[in-house]
């Protein structure tokens, strides 16, 4: 195999035959000469022993894509995480800090909220890497979403230019879902189950009276993935508003003669609404207002409260039929609960994967899930975009056909929706790969280009570090942990 590595911020490639693309993640060998190996513990643990199959090949790998054309090339494949036979960020310079044990960590994955306190914004790379250095901390793991992983990232980079015997490690955490390369983040689950109490509320709410509308705001600034999946899951949901899907109120095919349809046929419906969608349709005024949060995120406007003002007005301005609307707001009773059943196990497996990792010498990952396999996911990859819904795909169809709501998309966006799709890349010439340039530039995994990762790479050591809704949560197994977890030698 081929390999290439240019550049401190520049992702580790590894070429093989027949279109196979490893995209790795760093190892502490890669700046660091002459470390000692250990054999791995667990190889004498009597719970691991026994299984043949627990410690995985060196060479294993986990394809970012499992549908392909007999004639396609291999692909994009990730490490995959396991044990190898060898083996808030206010928190990192503040004074009070939390020993960890397994007694005090023992049954907090049945509990919601922190037990170590949270907080917004407060990165300062400098500080916080001073801090893992005086300490003598040489195992970081770091769990959050999006903007706590793109923090991480920063952080990694800082350790690496130092040549610090540091492993930072990161835990996708976030309700959102909105992480990308995973299946899923972990919280997600959870947050889609508790949506549910909302809705049937709305439901029940909706049916008791005569053209009765139940309106839900839930969580999803950027990407409608809890509002979609809860959607699906309840089936009592008549309109689903997404921020990947663009809508408009007024006139024929909007909102307004979409619910009065309904109410005539049901006499009665359900709104589900992500708080980021409908943004666009805010007054000049209100959009003028751009405030952000400590983290640097754009403060929203209530899209919820604002959507049923609108309707209520609607309605009685055209007196064509008296309505009853009840608006349900459980955003962040949805964040404080304890993880579900599912989420507990999936936690569990993320830490386990992310430990094994750093225990082997491997820095500046993710651990997650690709395709049913726990596999470590290189920085680069997690921070370069966001996770969105594609309103163009199948699961967005299913969500139409289940609701049997329009589309909302006017002419221009139909003829976007229906482009004809780029014929698959080959990336064979001959009997070789092409090179990382023409990869980057040509390949359907989208892999960061160069002048993306520098400005991604967190050279501004001091700058903001973007986080998601539900970004300030706990550290450990529950699904509100947006911390980092600190091992001392």
């Amino acid at each position: 195999m081929a390999s290439s590595n240019n550049g401190e911020s520049q992702m580790k490639i590894v070429h093989g035959e027949g279109g196979y693309i490893l995209e790795d993640v760093p190892h502490f060998t890669d700046y660091i000469s002459n470390l000692p190996t250990y054999p791995n513990p667990l190889r004498s643990n009597p719970a691991y022993s026994v299984a043949k199959q627990y410690f995985v090949n060196m060479d294993d790998t986990v394809p970012e894509k499992v549908v392909a054309h007999k004639d396609s090339p291999r692909g994009v494949h990730f490490r995959r995480a396991g044990p190898r036979q060898k083996g808030g960020y206010r928190g990192f310079y503040s004074k009070n800090t939390v020993t960890l044990t397994p007694k005090v960590v023992n049954d907090i994955h049945k509990r919601g909220g922190t037990i170590l306190g949270t907080s917004r914004g407060g990165h300062d790379t400098g500080k916080i890497v001073d801090s893992i250095q005086d300490r003598g901390i040489n195992q970081v793991y770091i769990i959050g979403g999006d903007g706590t992983l793109r923090g991480a990232s920063v952080i990694y980079e800082e350790v690496k230019r130092r040549g610090l015997k540091v492993a930072i490690a990161g835990i996708p955490k976030t309700i959102d879902n909105d992480i990308p390369v995973i299946d899923k983040s972990f919280g997600f689950d959870s947050a889609v189950e508790e949506a549910q109490r909302a809705i049937n509320a709305a439901h029940v709410e909706a049916e008791s009276f005569e053209n009765g509308i139940g309106v839900v705001k839930l969580m999803g600034r950027y990407s409608g993935f809890i509002a979609m999946h809860a959607t699906l899951a309840s089936r009592d949901v008549d309109c689903c508003l997404i921020p990947e899907s663009p809508f408009y109120l007024e006139g024929k095919g909007g909102l307004f003669e979409f619910i009065e349809k309904r109410l005539r046929e049901n006499e009665h419906m359900v709104i589900v609404i992500a708080e980021g969608a409908g943004q666009d349709l805010f007054t000049e005024h209100m959009q003028d207002m751009n405030q952000k949060d400590a983290s640097g995120n754009k403060l929203l406007q209530d899209v919820g409260l604002w959507i049923s003002h609108r309707i209520k007005d609607h309605f009685a301005k055209t007196d064509k039929m008296p309505i009853t609307l009840k608006y349900i707001d459980p955003t962040y009773m949805i964040r404080a609960i304890p993880s579900n059943a599912s989420d507990n196990v999936y936690c569990t497996l993320l830490a386990q994967s992310a430990v094994h990792g750093a225990m082997a010498g491997y820095t500046g990952f993710t651990s997650g899930l690709v395709n049913g396999r726990h596999t470590h996911i290189p920085f680069n990859r997690i921070i370069e975009r966001q996770n969105k819904v594609v309103i163009t795909d199948r699961m967005w169809a299913r969500l139409l056909s289940s609701t049997n709501q329009p589309s909302f998309l006017n002419v221009k966006d139909i003829e976007e929706a229906n482009k004809p799709e780029q014929p698959p890349t080959q990336l064979l010439e001959g009997n070789k790969c092409k090179n990382i340039d023409e990869v980057k530039s040509e390949s359907p995994s989208q892999l960061l280009e160069e002048d993306n990762l520098k400005d991604e790479s967190g050279n501004n050591a001091d700058q903001s570090i973007e986080t998601e809704n539900n970004a300030d949560q706990s550290i450990e197994t529950e699904n509100n942990a947006d911390q980092s977890i600190e091992t001392e030698n």
